[in-house]
Parts: structure tokens; sequence; C-alpha cells
């Protein structure tokens, strides 16, 4: 059985990972379905949002605990697979954020370790209410340095640390406070509330939002004035488009606009 499932509704992909005994651990298979298909929606112009959830009691549970002590079983103690299976999630990560396309992480039950890194890799977030966010590996002697790079870039790095030392899992009352999802909703409304925040952005002009997503972490790396001057470049181009004019014309006009994108 397949370990991750797309769906496709009108612009929108729904990514769904399929492998609730293991929890969605990100295994070698589920590490390499979804790098496929992040590799594929590069190309495909037509989805404008991405929806990324799993089935089961969670939603990740990180990496499949099981294939990484059978890799320590190689000669060499396990150096050259644990080398190129963190180089290959941490290229997954860096895909998710090279989409064009917004990606949305739809979160239930536990987001853990590596699978609390693919929450905070992902461009937003909506929870239910009772999920929890760890990165606990230091619980078992294994300090989660990979997944602490996308969790400090999400949420302070005082709040990061703690999490990352202590191994403690947080609410979704304090995710959301500290930005590391958007909102929590109650379980029987997180698909529809999802749902809805990917259709509202879709309707969107998506060459625009996806333009716009590209600036928007190139311009988090640069110096204010670095920023001021490549987005001003972006905006540029940006208003020479047909449909930015087209847009423009319909929000004075009072009508929908007729995007040709």
């Amino acid at each position: 059985m397949a370990v991750l499932k797309r769906t496709d509704m009108g612009a929108i992909a729904h990514l769904e990972m399929t492998s609730p005994e293991r929890l969605n651990a990100l295994s070698d298979e589920m590490l390499a379905a979804l790098t496929a298909e992040c590799t594929a929606l590069m190309e495909q112009r037509h989805i404008r949002v991405v929806i990324l959830s799993g089935v089961g009691k969670a939603f990740c549970a990180g990496h499949d605990l099981k294939e990484m002590t059978a890799g320590r079983q190689a000669e060499d103690g396990g150096k050259a697979y644990f080398a190129d299976l963190f180089s290959r999630c941490g290229a997954l990560m860096m895909a998710l954020r090279a989409l064009p396309q917004p990606v949305i992480a739809q979160v239930h039950g536990i987001a853990t370790a590596a699978g609390c890194q693919l929450v905070a890799s992902c461009d937003m977030a909506v929870a239910a209410h009772d999920t929890r966010f760890g990165v606990n590996g230091v619980n078992i002697g294994l300090f989660c340095s990979t997944p602490m790079v996308a969790l400090s870039r999400n949420i302070p790095r005082k709040q990061a640390f703690e999490m990352l030392t202590t191994g403690n899992f947080i609410d979704c009352d304090k995710a959301e406070a500290l930005g590391l999802i958007n909102r929590s909703v109650p379980q029987e409304d997180l698909a529809a509330e999802t749902l809805a925040l990917a259709e509202t952005i879709a309707a969107k002009l998506g060459a625009a939002v996806a333009v716009g997503k590209e600036a928007f972490y190139a311009q988090l790396e640069m110096p204010l004035e670095g920023a001021y001057a490549y987005t001003g470049a972006v905006m540029v181009e940006n208003m020479l488009w047909r449909d930015t004019a087209e847009g423009i014309s319909a929000f004075l006009e009072k009508r929908p606009p007729e995007w040709q994108q």
C-alpha cells in the first residue's frame, strides 16, 4: 500500500500521509514519496495550494526509529546511512519552501521531532485543538538538530531552545501563541477549516502568490535596505503583468477580475 495519497480538488492538491501504523513516520519510502510529489508540483502551475495531512492517530511522529536502528548495523555504524537520511530529509524541507504553491499543514494528534519540523517547514498550519508539538529527540539521547533549523525560524529562540533541551510537548494554544501554527480548531472542523483557507488562497492570482512566496522568504535573509531594493524590483515586474492590470481595473470597476493565469 502506498504511504502517500494525492487528491486534486481543482487548484488544490491534497497530500495525505497514509502510514498510520507507523504514525506517518518519515521513513525512507515516505521521504521519497513526498519528495517526488514536490518535484512534480514545481511544474504544475495549475495547482495553486497544497494541503499536507496524515491519517490515523498522528500527523507525523518524525523519523522511523526502526529503520534508523537497522541503519546502525552497517560496518561504519550507520554513518553513511545517517548522513544520507538527514540530507534527504533536509532536501524535502527545503523543497516545500521552494514550491511556488503555499503549503498548508493540516495537523492532528502529534507532530514530533521531524514531524514538528515538517509543520514548521510548511508555509501555514491549521491544527486540531488537542494536537501536541515537540522536538523530543533529547529524551532518547538524540538532539533534534535538523528539526531545530525550521523550528528556530518559526518561533522565538528561547522558546525553541527550551523545547529542544527539555523534550517537552507544547499544546495548540502555545503553538499558536508562538507562531508555529496559524490557528487551532475543533477536530471535527479541521478538514473544512483547512480547505477554506486553501480555497481563499487558490482564488487569488496564482502567479502573484508564487512570486510573493519566493520574495517573502528571500527578503527575510536580507538586510533591510537590500530587502526593500529586492522587493521593489519584484513589485515593478508584478505591476507590468497583464493580469495585474486587469485586477486593478476590476477592483476600480467593482467587478470580478478575468485573469488568464
